[in-house]
């Protein structure tokens, strides 16, 4: 069960219109690290752990907190847009006329579809996409992926804060930048105590290693043209599971014979050797 209060958890109140902004803004709605992405992202882990307690619970807090982020933003959005497209395409078409074929750069779903508000898509209009999302079942490769997840949405909060001068867009994103920093290091100490709990270890799952080829298991190739590959920490060395030795192979081989496709079903038509002569035998019973 969700409960929705109708206070915003942070003010969304620009100083201004600017339809054009508002439509860069859909990028943190509905983009691939925006965050209707977290939110379900974090709502489907949650429904998926499969063990009660902290872990869980944190999960859900963070998840419903995510919903309110999409509100505060889809808020902002629409009060962007006040007066838009009427205002603004009015404008836009005194001005300039090729500026007024793009409505000033608004997104012209905001005004066709929504009527003025925000659309579930990124800035370029493109629909949100339930791909996006992971939540694999296994927490520290979830948690890892969060943390990547909510790296990009800082950066690309980031990004949009210097896209303008508004003080109340400015304020409201000072709040996500901050959430963004809190919910990086809370995944990063979530990881931390899952191996401290020793339900996970450093490597994702902690499963199979008897079963793989350990030669392979800390073995680095340089398979590009750049030079400075073994000069980081990871050529040499223990890796980060305690476990396993680095090495840098400079000069790998390949393991693996020619990557040649079987004869083909004839019924396909493939193009091969089988086909030699068949085109002729066709022609000749057709003249």
């Amino acid at each position: 069960m969700f409960l929705h209060t109708s206070r915003l958890q942070f003010e969304a109140k620009p100083d201004r219109p600017d339809a054009h902004y508002a439509r860069k803004l859909q990028e943190l709605i509905g983009g691939a690290f925006g965050e209707m992405t977290v939110t379900m992202q974090y709502l489907f882990q949650g429904w998926n752990c499969r063990m009660e307690g902290k872990y869980k619970d944190l999960i859900m807090d963070v998840a419903t907190e995510e919903i309110g982020h999409v509100e505060m933003l889809a808020t902002m959005v629409a009060r962007l847009l006040e007066g838009a497209p009427a205002d603004v395409t009015a404008k836009t078409v005194a001005d300039d006329p090729v500026v007024a074929a793009v409505i000033g750069g608004m997104d012209p779903q905001q005004a066709i579809v929504s009527g003025g508000g925000p659309t579930l898509s990124d800035s370029n209009g493109v629909p949100w996409n339930g791909r996006y999302i992971v939540a694999s079942g296994n927490l520290m490769a979830d948690f890892r992926a969060n943390v990547a997840a909510e790296a990009q949405g800082r950066l690309q909060t980031a990004r949009l804060y210097n896209m303008t001068d508004d003080s109340g867009v400015r304020d409201m994103l000072r709040f996500n930048l901050a959430r963004d920093t809190a919910h990086q290091n809370m995944w990063l100490a979530a990881i931390e105590e899952l191996q401290e709990d020793g339900l996970e270890g450093p490597i994702s799952p902690s499963a199979l290693f008897d079963e793989e080829y350990a030669e392979h298991a800390g073995t680095i190739w340089h398979n590009s043209d750049g030079p400075a590959g073994a000069e980081g920490g990871w050529a040499s060395g223990t890796a980060p599971d305690g476990v396993r030795e680095f090495s840098y192979v400079m000069q790998p081989e390949p393991l693996g014979g020619k990557g040649t496709a079987p004869k083909p079903d004839p019924l396909l038509y493939a193009t091969s050797p089988a086909n030699l002569g068949l085109i002729e035998k066709a022609i000749r019973k057709l003249t």
